[in-house]
């Protein structure tokens, strides 16, 4: 069983940067695919980024290209996402996941191919 901690979240305002952090326990996920997920009060989970097991394949949703980054280290069992020119619609609470596939597929945007998830870090964007 893996257990998944994010930290790095907080209270930024809009044009700021933020890099979240996601430590894996218990079992490696150097074998997995890695997403970034997020969910804002009174909405649906929603994708935000994956990266494949080796790291060469990343991919976002529209909403987040070319302000955020998802990385990781699997010597270290991390992944990381780098946010940059925050807006308030980035305002939400954002959760690492564990994906059931190595590799980013059609289906990585969909959360039941994700099969263990972090408690979430609070991401907070001031206008």
């Amino acid at each position: 069983q893996v257990q998944l901690v994010e930290s790095g979240g907080g209270v930024v305002q809009a044009g700021g940067s933020l890099r979240l952090t996601c430590a894996a326990s218990g079992r490696t996920t150097s074998n997995s695919a890695m997403g970034w997920f997020r969910q804002a009060p009174g909405k649906e989970r929603e994708f935000v980024a994956a990266i494949s097991w080796s790291g060469v394949t990343t991919y976002y949703v529209d909403s987040v290209k070319g302000r955020f980054t998802i990385s990781r280290d699997n010597a270290k069992n991390t992944v990381y996402l780098q946010m940059s020119s925050l807006t308030p619609e980035d305002t939400a609470v954002y959760y690492c996941a564990k994906a059931l596939s190595a590799h980013i597929t059609g289906t990585s945007l969909r959360t039941d191919q994700y099969d263990a998830w972090g408690q979430g870090t609070q991401v907070t964007v001031s206008s």
